[in-house]
């Protein structure tokens, strides 16, 4: 079980200038992603042409955002070799940029000094901190909200830190 869809929208939306996400797992066992994550092992691919076959309401949701400008940013710390998982993630990132998500990968050796939270989050405003908390298995298993001021500067620490680093998405090759 995930967060809704819906219920995360209105956090979204509730977003002024910014909202960052950072992704720190080498596979998730997202039950949306399940049978999309086996069709790519088994050869599927989306194609970039056809639009109305891989457009989803994530993407209409990041275009209503990004379009009333709040900056969307996501970086992903992965092990390399990467994972299927993640090879899988790579290849639809087109889908996000084209929402409006820019995105960056950063080589989790590239990340060994960084001070970094123990969890995936997503920071809004620099403000709001949500993380996303997942068991050994990439399952989600809740969400944690705070407004610490010091979480809160911590993540947008990380967060910055990892962005500079990163490669942006059609620069990095898996």
């Amino acid at each position: 079980m995930s967060q809704s869809l819906a219920s995360f929208a209105e956090l979204l939306r509730s977003a002024r200038t910014s909202a960052v996400h950072l992704e720190m797992r080498d596979a998730y066992g997202v039950e949306n992603e399940v049978e999309e994550f086996a069709a790519w092992k088994n050869g599927h691919r989306l194609d970039p042409d056809d639009r109305h076959s891989w457009w989803q309401p994530w993407h209409d949701l990041v275009q209503e955002v990004t379009s009333k400008g709040v900056v969307m940013r996501r970086a992903r710390i992965v092990s390399e070799p990467v994972s299927d998982y993640i090879r899988f993630e790579h290849h639809g990132t087109f889908t996000n940029v084209a929402a409006g998500e820019q995105v960056r990968w950063l080589s989790r050796r590239s990340a060994s000094d960084l001070r970094l939270p123990g969890n995936d989050f997503w920071l809004f405003d620099g403000r709001l901190v949500q993380f996303n908390v997942f068991d050994g298995d990439g399952r989600w298993v809740h969400t944690d909200h705070t407004e610490d001021l010091a979480v809160a500067e911590l993540c947008a620490s990380a967060f910055e830190s990892a962005w500079s680093r990163g490669t942006p998405h059609e620069q990095f090759s898996v």
